[in-house]
């Protein structure tokens, strides 16, 4: 599986209603152990990440998550944009994940995610 693919399918089980099919997609790409850390939760294992999705999935029913960057890597750490799309294609929220990945960047090991865009530097006084 391409790094590409390995993150979009990430992306897809934040996307589904299915907790089936969310099972199915996030076991296919996430090392046991994994931890996910965004600023309002840090889940560590499959079953926690699962949680965390289905409550969010609860709160947003239809809600995807889109990979709105492409792929950039180096030394088995990514980083992609994505966007919190809504049922009727409004976009609420986006931000950055930082992915760690294995050694034959199969599994994800770890993500590190940002909420929002970056905001540029103020000029130096």
């Amino acid at each position: 599986m391409s790094l590409t693919l390995l993150l979009d399918t990430y992306c897809a089980a934040w996307s589904t209603e299915s907790a089936e099919q969310r099972r199915v997609l996030l076991l296919s790409v996430w090392a046991e152990g994994a931890t996910y850390t965004d600023p309002s939760v840090h889940a560590e294992g499959a079953d926690e990440m699962l949680a965390h999705i289905a409550t969010i999935q609860a709160r947003h029913p239809g809600a995807r998550i889109l990979r709105s960057s492409d792929v950039d890597v180096h030394h088995g750490v990514a980083r992609f944009a994505w966007r919190f799309v809504m049922p009727d294609g409004s976009s609420p929220s986006e931000g950055l994940d930082i992915a760690f990945v294995d050694p034959g960047q199969q599994l994800i090991t770890r993500i590190i995610g940002f909420f929002g865009a970056l905001k540029p530097s103020s000029p130096a006084s």
